[in-house]
């Protein structure tokens, strides 16, 4: 089963799991997810794709597993739980600004006690951040790094001894903090942080067999991946090797390998799903 692709040209129709069409194959069974940032952004298109948060939630639950779909906005949240539960899924909503240590706090005991445990945990919170080094000021630079690193550290502080021994940590990350190219220098240090902090997630982790590893995306369509290309228009006709975007259905079956037990020997690692931008297409002539 196919589906028609991405905007943008490409070779091929996408595959069924590309769309978000595939069924469900039991890979999540029994397993309690919390994702973070689990709520699509609000998008005046009405042909708007889905985003990676929900795109996660929607297929760890059609896998098998009960969610608890964290964000800030409730009416994000809340919708991702409708569709979820539209489908048959088990899931919860839970409303919380985990820039802010005490909501942390109270999120680690509100998902423990709604999913009776948790055995993975997907941070996928992320903000852009502004242009150049001349063109970003310091409160932004702050609320960039607050939103994209600082809550990391503080969901993984309170959630990590909650997580049960042999459970997994995804973080969402992004090529740009592998490599210059969005033209945010807070929005890089930010991801490029974040992946140090992962592997450092799972050297704590370790000794109980709980495994962290990020997820890098290239270039997705996504409604923040759309804001981001009517600000850079170059962005939209990057030569990507497999001659398209990808979509959020693409980064939740990269998220949902990393969660199973498929992956119980992948921990500290980069799983970079970019189509091969970040090594082939430097090479194209």
């Amino acid at each position: 089963m196919t589906s028609p692709q991405p905007p943008g040209e490409g070779r091929s129709p996408v595959p069924a799991e590309a769309a978000g069409l595939a069924p469900g194959r039991a890979r999540l069974a029994g397993r309690r997810v919390v994702v973070v940032g689990a709520g699509t952004r609000a998008s005046a298109d009405a042909q708007a794709p889905v985003g990676n948060g929900r795109a996660i939630s929607i297929l760890a639950t059609r896998e098998g597993a009960t969610v608890a779909c964290v964000d800030i906005d409730a009416d994000a949240a809340d919708d991702t739980l409708s569709q979820i539960a539209a489908a048959g899924g088990n899931a919860c909503a839970i409303v919380a600004d985990v820039t802010d240590e005490r909501p942390c706090e109270r999120l680690a005991a509100d998902a423990a006690s709604s999913l009776g445990g948790i055995d993975g945990l997907v941070l996928n919170v992320g903000v852009l951040g502004e242009t150049g080094l001349a063109g970003t000021r310091p409160e932004a630079w702050d609320r960039t790094l607050a939103v994209n690193l600082r809550s990391q550290f503080l969901v993984c502080r309170t959630m990590l001894p909650r997580l049960s021994d042999g459970g997994a940590v995804v973080f969402v990350g992004s090529i740009a903090g592998q490599r210059p190219g969005s033209f945010m220098p807070a929005y890089d240090a930010s991801k490029a942080g974040a992946h140090a902090l992962c592997r450092h997630v799972a050297q704590e982790g370790a000794p109980r067999g709980v495994r962290a590893n990020a997820v890098v995306p290239g270039l997705i369509d996504t409604p923040l991946g759309r804001v981001t290309s009517k600000g850079r228009p170059d962005r939209a006709v990057t030569p990507i090797p497999l001659g398209r975007q990808g979509t959020a259905w693409e980064i939740a079956y990269a998220t949902i390998f990393l969660l199973s037990q498929e992956a119980s020997y992948v921990t500290a690692q980069e799983l970079v799903v970019d189509g091969g931008l970040t090594v082939l297409a430097p090479r194209l002539t």
